[in-house]
């Protein structure tokens, strides 16, 4: 049986912290994928800035030269908030030989009473929770924590570095900051 990370998210822009709670998760876990799969609309907060095409070509930039990092669009297929519950199930039907874990921040860990149908959800896929600054991981939930570097940076903080002019080169992969340039997406 497969083991596959889950990390999903608005990547708007993706940047390092992504990456290395990918690559920790995969490491800590000995698992044989992360799936990178961008939300369409997420439930929980307002539509992405930039648009679905931008925030595809960035995540490819960096994942294709990764061989156990892969981009799934199954929720870009879909129209309307996307809920981790659907999502799952659908995996879950395309490939019935496949173990998911959900990777998730501290945030999210604290916010997991709130989730659409988390009880159910809880049944159908692992949760991994890592550590962000100034959340908890503590939930009555089954979670697996891993222990990631610290890095207090959010895809939030970023579009407003870009808007006021400020450097952010060394938050994101060199191939991201050239793209983000080139297309002036968050000016």
């Amino acid at each position: 049986m497969k083991s596959i990370g889950i990390l999903g998210g608005t990547f708007d822009p993706p940047h390092i912290g992504h990456f290395i709670i990918a690559d920790e998760v995969k490491h800590a876990l000995e698992l044989d994928e992360i799936w990178f799969i961008p939300t369409n609309e997420p439930p929980h907060k307002k539509e992405a800035t930039s648009n679905n095409e931008h925030r595809v070509a960035m995540l490819k930039r960096v994942i294709t030269s990764i061989d156990y990092f892969h981009l799934n669009l199954i929720e870009m297929e879909r129209v309307g908030k996307s809920y981790t519950i659907d999502t799952i199930k659908l995996l879950k039907e395309r490939y019935p030989n496949t173990k998911f874990h959900f990777i998730i921040g501290a945030d999210m860990v604290e916010y997991l009473p709130n989730w659409h149908k988390v009880d159910e959800l809880m049944t159908l896929v692992e949760f991994v929770g890592v550590r962000r600054p100034n959340y908890s991981l503590q939930t009555d939930y089954p979670i697996i924590e891993v222990e990631v570097p610290q890095i207090d940076i959010s895809s939030t903080c970023l579009k407003e570095r870009i808007k006021k002019n400020q450097p952010f080169k060394y938050f994101v992969p060199e191939s991201i900051y050239q793209y983000v340039k080139d297309e002036r997406i968050y000016e």
